[in-house]
């Protein structure tokens, strides 16, 4: 039993035909009483009888149809409550991101959603290897993701929208012998111990690359993800590292130095399932975030 065919026996206790049932609702005939077949299946009474050439409902269809209003009823408030709910304007709209970009992202965000009648964020962190980043569109509105430029891109199951393309830089103490060079080469760093992410970390692979560049492995001292910290360990000596150009506090022992010879940009991405964005909440908090990328890129 569903919708539909409460509708439909509803509307033969009124027009008393099949024929004028089926031109009421624009469908043939035929499908009309497929669908009444259906329904007295699911019934243990008969439903309709024949009065000379109508079909008439019986008694037992007659309460059924009675029902079918207030189901119809019933369904209309729920799409008027959906409605409602998608477009408000103040609703709640949660929002998780890896380390770097919720450091640099959430301070904008909180910022241009501070108003009356704008959507309340729900902020997380979360550090998580590159293939599980879809998986958080299951418990989140938006998901800030990242990427290599050159990596593949994410499945079918999510939409992406780009807020970054980040260049990653060689990060140095500002007294290092390279941090004179106005760009440096993999084989300038190749010799250098490195500070570089744990296994699965889109940043590795720039340094991998880095490697294969120069021909020859590097020395892989710590395994830092978090780039606060690696930053402090670059500034104690502890070796070079990559870091993002825009989404890193600068720090004022060490320098970023473009790097030559790789392929070292990382996008940053607002990642959410498709029937997500039917709430007018989660669309501005979209734009909030494709417009605090601006400002992150030009300050």
């Amino acid at each position: 039993m569903d919708e539909r065919q409460l509708r439909i026996l509803r509307e033969l206790g009124e027009l008393g035909s099949v024929t004028a049932v089926a031109e009421a609702l624009l469908v043939t005939p035929s499908a009309i009483s497929q669908q009444l077949r259906l329904l007295q299946r699911s019934i243990p009474v008969p439903l309709t009888e024949r009065q000379g050439r109508r079909l008439v409902l019986t008694d037992a269809g007659q309460t059924l149809a009675g029902s079918a209003i207030e189901v119809e009823s019933a369904l209309e408030r729920a799409r008027r409550s959906v409605g409602e709910f998608l477009d408000r304007p103040d609703g709640e709209v949660s929002v998780a991101a890896f380390h770097s970009a919720a450091a640099t992202f959430f301070p904008l965000l909180l910022r241009a959603l501070a108003g009356p009648g704008t959507p309340v964020p729900r902020l997380a962190d979360e550090d998580v290897p590159q293939e599980d980043f879809p998986r958080l569109t299951r418990e989140y509105d938006l998901v800030l993701a990242h990427r290599l430029d050159h990596a593949a891109p994410w499945p079918d199951t999510v939409t992406a929208t780009t807020l970054l393309r980040e260049p990653l830089d060689v990060a140095m103490p500002a007294g290092h012998p390279l941090a004179a060079k106005r760009r440096v080469t993999p084989r300038d760093v190749a010799a250098e111990p490195w500070i570089t992410v744990h296994d699965g970390f889109p940043v590795l692979a720039t340094v991998e690359a880095i490697a294969a560049a120069a021909g020859r492995r590097l020395h892989l001292a710590h395994r830092i993800n978090d780039f606060a910290v690696a930053a402090e360990a670059v500034a104690a000596g502890g070796g070079l590292a990559l870091m993002p150009r825009w989404t890193t506090r600068p720090h004022p022992a060490l320098v970023l130095k473009p790097l030559s010879g790789v392929q070292a940009r990382r996008h940053i991405d607002a990642l959410h399932r498709p029937e997500r964005t039917a709430r007018t909440a989660v669309r501005t908090v979209l734009k909030e975030l494709q417009e605090a990328a601006r400002t992150i890129q030009a300050g």
